[in-house]
Order: C-alpha cells, then sequence, then structure tokens
C-alpha cells in the first residue's frame, strides 16, 4: 500500500435547524467539489442570534480529504 497524503480544510456551515444539519451542510458542500473526502470533525459550535432569539446554528468542521498534488 502506497503512502498517502490528506489535506485538512476548515469550514462553517449553518442551519436554522440543528448543529447537525449545519455540520451535514457543510461537509456535503465541500464535497461537491473535492475528491475523497474521508473525515470530518466538528470543532465549535455557536449560534446566531437575534433579538434573543436564535436564528442559526453554525458549525465549524474540519474536513480531510486525499491529497492528489498539481
Amino acid at each position: 500500500m502506497a503512502d498517502s497524503v490528506y489535506k485538512i480544510i476548515e469550514l462553517v456551515g449553518s442551519s436554522p435547524d440543528s448543529w447537525e444539519d449545519a455540520a451535514k451542510s457543510a461537509v456535503e458542500k465541500a464535497g461537491e467539489s473535492l475528491r475523497d473526502l474521508r473525515i470530518a470533525e466538528v470543532t465549535q459550535m455557536d449560534m446566531k442570534m437575534e433579538s434573543g432569539k436564535v436564528t442559526a446554528y453554525r458549525a465549524r468542521v474540519k474536513v480531510s480529504f486525499k491529497y492528489q498534488g498539481d
């Protein structure tokens, strides 16, 4: 088996419904343009608020994918 190299990027997804949906949104959007996604790690969660009410859940996600090189 050949050695593999993976690149890690950080994304922020948002959802009006939940942190889970926010994280899923970020990963699925990344999957539209990146190949060989391997691992996603939620590193931070927060909420956007307006007038004392939660309007959005946000999840910061680190995503790794196989590095293809140039």
